[in-house]
């Protein structure tokens, strides 16, 4: 089990050794995590290797942003090299473009895309960390006359150096089946983001309360090259804890899941 540790951003903002260990408490065993700046969450690479291995748990991923817009440390374009040298550090397997900013959503800066994450992910591969993309509902919208920024990246950039972080929520609000993808790019997508998606207003719920059918995802696992999930939730309409626990027992229920 391994969660998105922006599902729980207020906690982790009040106290991150203390979420932790509620976390490990719950079940999980993986994190992914975000907000590297230099720092994890205020703490030293070597403070927060000591968190981990006191509380059991394990950083598989790491969420960091181009660096176009918002400038600074953990960022694709300012000092990325320290960056995967933390991650490597804190044993991290994975590290993900995780959002473009509304500023960098235009024809000029989508087409210096591609160039940008293979770039980032050559200098991953000399540690021995996978790059990856993780997408919203914007990239599955047409940036010229016959091309979404999805089908943009995966078509030029290297499916060794650039894999797909896919969120099942974000591509299904754009109305887009997964497993047209797991046809087209078999194998090119190794983590998963894992959270429903209400009836009628599309909000974010717990996993098993929304409308997206897992089982048929998860059924075609292998063909995507899936390794790891992670459960998030970016809201919810309830405390949040109480929220994942309702995730962790409709996955406890539902095998596929699990295997």
């Amino acid at each position: 089990m391994a969660i998105q540790l922006y599902t729980v951003r207020d906690a982790m903002s009040a106290n991150p050794e203390k979420t932790l260990e509620r976390l490990a408490t719950i079940g999980f065993t993986g994190l992914e995590i975000y907000a590297y700046n230099s720092t994890f969450f205020g703490k030293t690479p070597q403070e927060f290797h000591r968190i981990l291995k006191n509380t059991g748990l394990r950083v598989i991923s790491s969420h960091h942003i181009t660096g176009n817009f918002n400038k600074g440390q953990g960022t694709l374009l300012y000092n990325w090299e320290k960056s995967v040298e933390d991650l490597h550090f804190i044993g991290s397997e994975y590290m993900v473009c995780s959002y473009l900013f509304p500023q960098e959503r235009n024809l000029e800066d989508y087409k210096k895309l591609p160039e940008l994450l293979e770039n980032s992910g050559k200098v991953t591969k000399e540690a021995g960390i996978q790059f990856a993309y993780h997408n919203h509902d914007f990239e599955f919208e047409k940036f010229d006359d016959n091309r979404n920024v999805y089908d943009f990246i995966l078509e030029n950039s290297s499916p060794e150096l650039v894999k797909m972080e896919l969120d099942l929520y974000w591509i299904s609000k754009a109305g887009i089946d997964p497993l047209m993808y797991f046809e087209k790019y078999p194998g090119r997508f190794p983590l998963w983001h894992v959270k429903d998606m209400k009836a009628g207003t599309k909000d974010f719920t717990e996993i098993g309360n929304g409308t997206i059918d897992f089982e048929r995802i998860f059924k075609a696992g292998k063909q995507a090259g899936l390794q790891y999930w992670f459960l998030e939730q970016d809201s919810s309409d309830k405390d949040i804890f109480e929220s994942i626990c309702i995730s962790n027992e409709f996955i406890a229920k539902n095998r596929f899941f699990l295997k």
